[in-house]
């Protein structure tokens, strides 16, 4: 079966961190960009950053920049989101998403469908 599969979301407090996982499973993460994504209740989804499928590139949404980080472990089929300096505004369900590309389109963070898999998300919760 081809999917993603996110984990390490859970509560944690302002100015705490997380490290997200993205796993795939059925196919190679080596010819796919990966995009990371959140969407909070009632809010539409937010394009959060996109990796290149070699990791050379990066595109960051104004609001994570200097503060998230992703990383691709191809040994383990698995892309991480490391989020530093996290905000009460950071709360949401994460989501990461694969497209067969090497690079980012330029619409990365607003063209949904153009992907070809999504993970079921996990949720991550800033609050003290």
């Amino acid at each position: 079966q081809l999917q993603l599969v996110e984990s390490g979301g859970g509560l944690v407090q302002p100015g705490g961190s997380l490290r997200l996982s993205c796993a795939a499973s059925g196919f190679t993460l080596d010819y796919y960009t990966i995009g990371w994504f959140r969407q909070a209740p009632g809010k539409e989804r937010e394009g959060v950053l996109c990796i290149s499928s070699s990791s050379s590139r990066t595109n960051y949404a104004d609001s994570v920049k200097g503060r998230f980080t992703t990383s691709r472990d191809n040994a383990k089929n698995t892309v991480y989101l490391q989020m530093n300096s996290l905000k009460p505004e950071d709360t949401a369900v994460y989501y990461c998403a694969a497209k067969r590309r090497p690079q980012c389109s330029s619409s990365w963070s607003r063209l949904f469908i153009d992907y070809d898999y999504w993970g079921q998300g996990t949720q991550v919760t800033v609050s003290s």
